[in-house]
């Protein structure tokens, strides 16, 4: 196939929970179930009006026209898993991010910024999530807007300016808001809490504090951990969001989900919920990690 450059939108599904499916079915039976879930995702990318580009694993990278068409697919193959008791039963479901630009297609396979935006969305969401991007919601059509939240503003590794996130709302829930446009947002009050060394730290968003941590017993969180600086990082509160402010030596590590950053005399916006560490990896023993989550 000729190289062409257009901008497309492209989407990564992954199943999850594989490792535990193996475990529970053994080699065999486990494979199999894979490989059934992965041709019936992709009968319903196909009937959206998606292409599936290549698969690595467990994973498939896909090409569409439209955002539209994008979130539709992602959507009823959701739907489709929930539907067989998937998250039940088999402990498998599937995790989707996709992203809207200009992307490089070529002998099978795709190349550009756009295809690493859609991966780090992917990587943020958990089972069950979708995960979009405020370039895809831009193209979309007003009735797929609506079924759209927005999360905020992260840090997608790789990326220079922070990116607002959207997560597709494919079950009914009457908690959720639900967010066509940022001008319906409301502003709401956000909480970050941190879990070192059988105490308990709280960061509120009103408050516009911050919490420094490291080795130096003026720290607001003292962390005994000798590759930790004396002031090794401080945490912020800027607008609804905390960002952590890394200022040492040998950096800070940051697990959120399955993903590990590294943030060395850079900033992190923190969300959800997950580990640091100073100084290390955060596999480290537990006495050394920070538990964190914003709510």
């Amino acid at each position: 196939m000729a190289s062409t450059y257009e901008p497309r939108v492209v989407l990564f599904v992954d199943i999850c929970g594989s490792t535990q499916l193996y475990e529970n079915l053994g080699d065999k039976a486990a494979a199999a179930k894979v490989e059934s879930c992965l041709a019936a995702l992709r009968i319903r990318i196909e009937a959206a009006g998606g292409r599936v580009i290549q698969r690595v694993g467990d994973e498939l990278m896909c090409l569409f026209e439209t955002g539209d068409g994008a979130l539709d697919a992602a959507q009823t193959m959701q739907e489709s898993l929930l539907d067989a008791g998937a998250f039940g039963e088999a402990a498998i479901g599937i995790r989707v991010g996709c992203h809207y630009g200009p992307v490089i297609e070529k002998t099978g396979d795709l190349f550009g910024d756009t295809v690493n935006v859609a991966a780090r969305a992917a990587a943020v969401a958990k089972a069950g999530q979708v995960i979009t991007t405020e370039d895809t919601v831009a193209t979309m059509s007003r009735a797929a807007r609506d079924k759209l939240r927005v999360l905020g503003r992260f840090t997608l590794r790789g990326k220079r300016e922070d990116l607002t996130l959207y997560e597709l709302v494919w079950q009914d829930n009457a908690d959720l808001t639900l967010v066509g446009t940022l001008s319906d947002l409301r502003v709401q009050t956000a909480r970050l809490t941190l879990r070192y060394g059988g105490r308990e730290f709280h960061l509120d968003s009103r408050d516009r504090g911050a919490l420094t941590l490291g080795r130096d017993a003026g720290c607001d969180v003292i962390v005994t951990d000798v590759k930790a600086s004396r002031r090794h990082a401080r945490i912020e509160t800027r607008r609804d969001k905390f960002v952590l402010i890394d200022q040492s030596v040998n950096g800070t590590y940051v697990r959120i989900g399955e993903e590990e950053i590294v943030v060395q005399r850079e900033e992190l916006i923190l969300y959800a919920h997950g580990v640091f560490s100073l100084g290390h990896r955060s596999a480290a023993p537990a006495e050394s990690v920070i538990e964190f989550a914003c709510s």
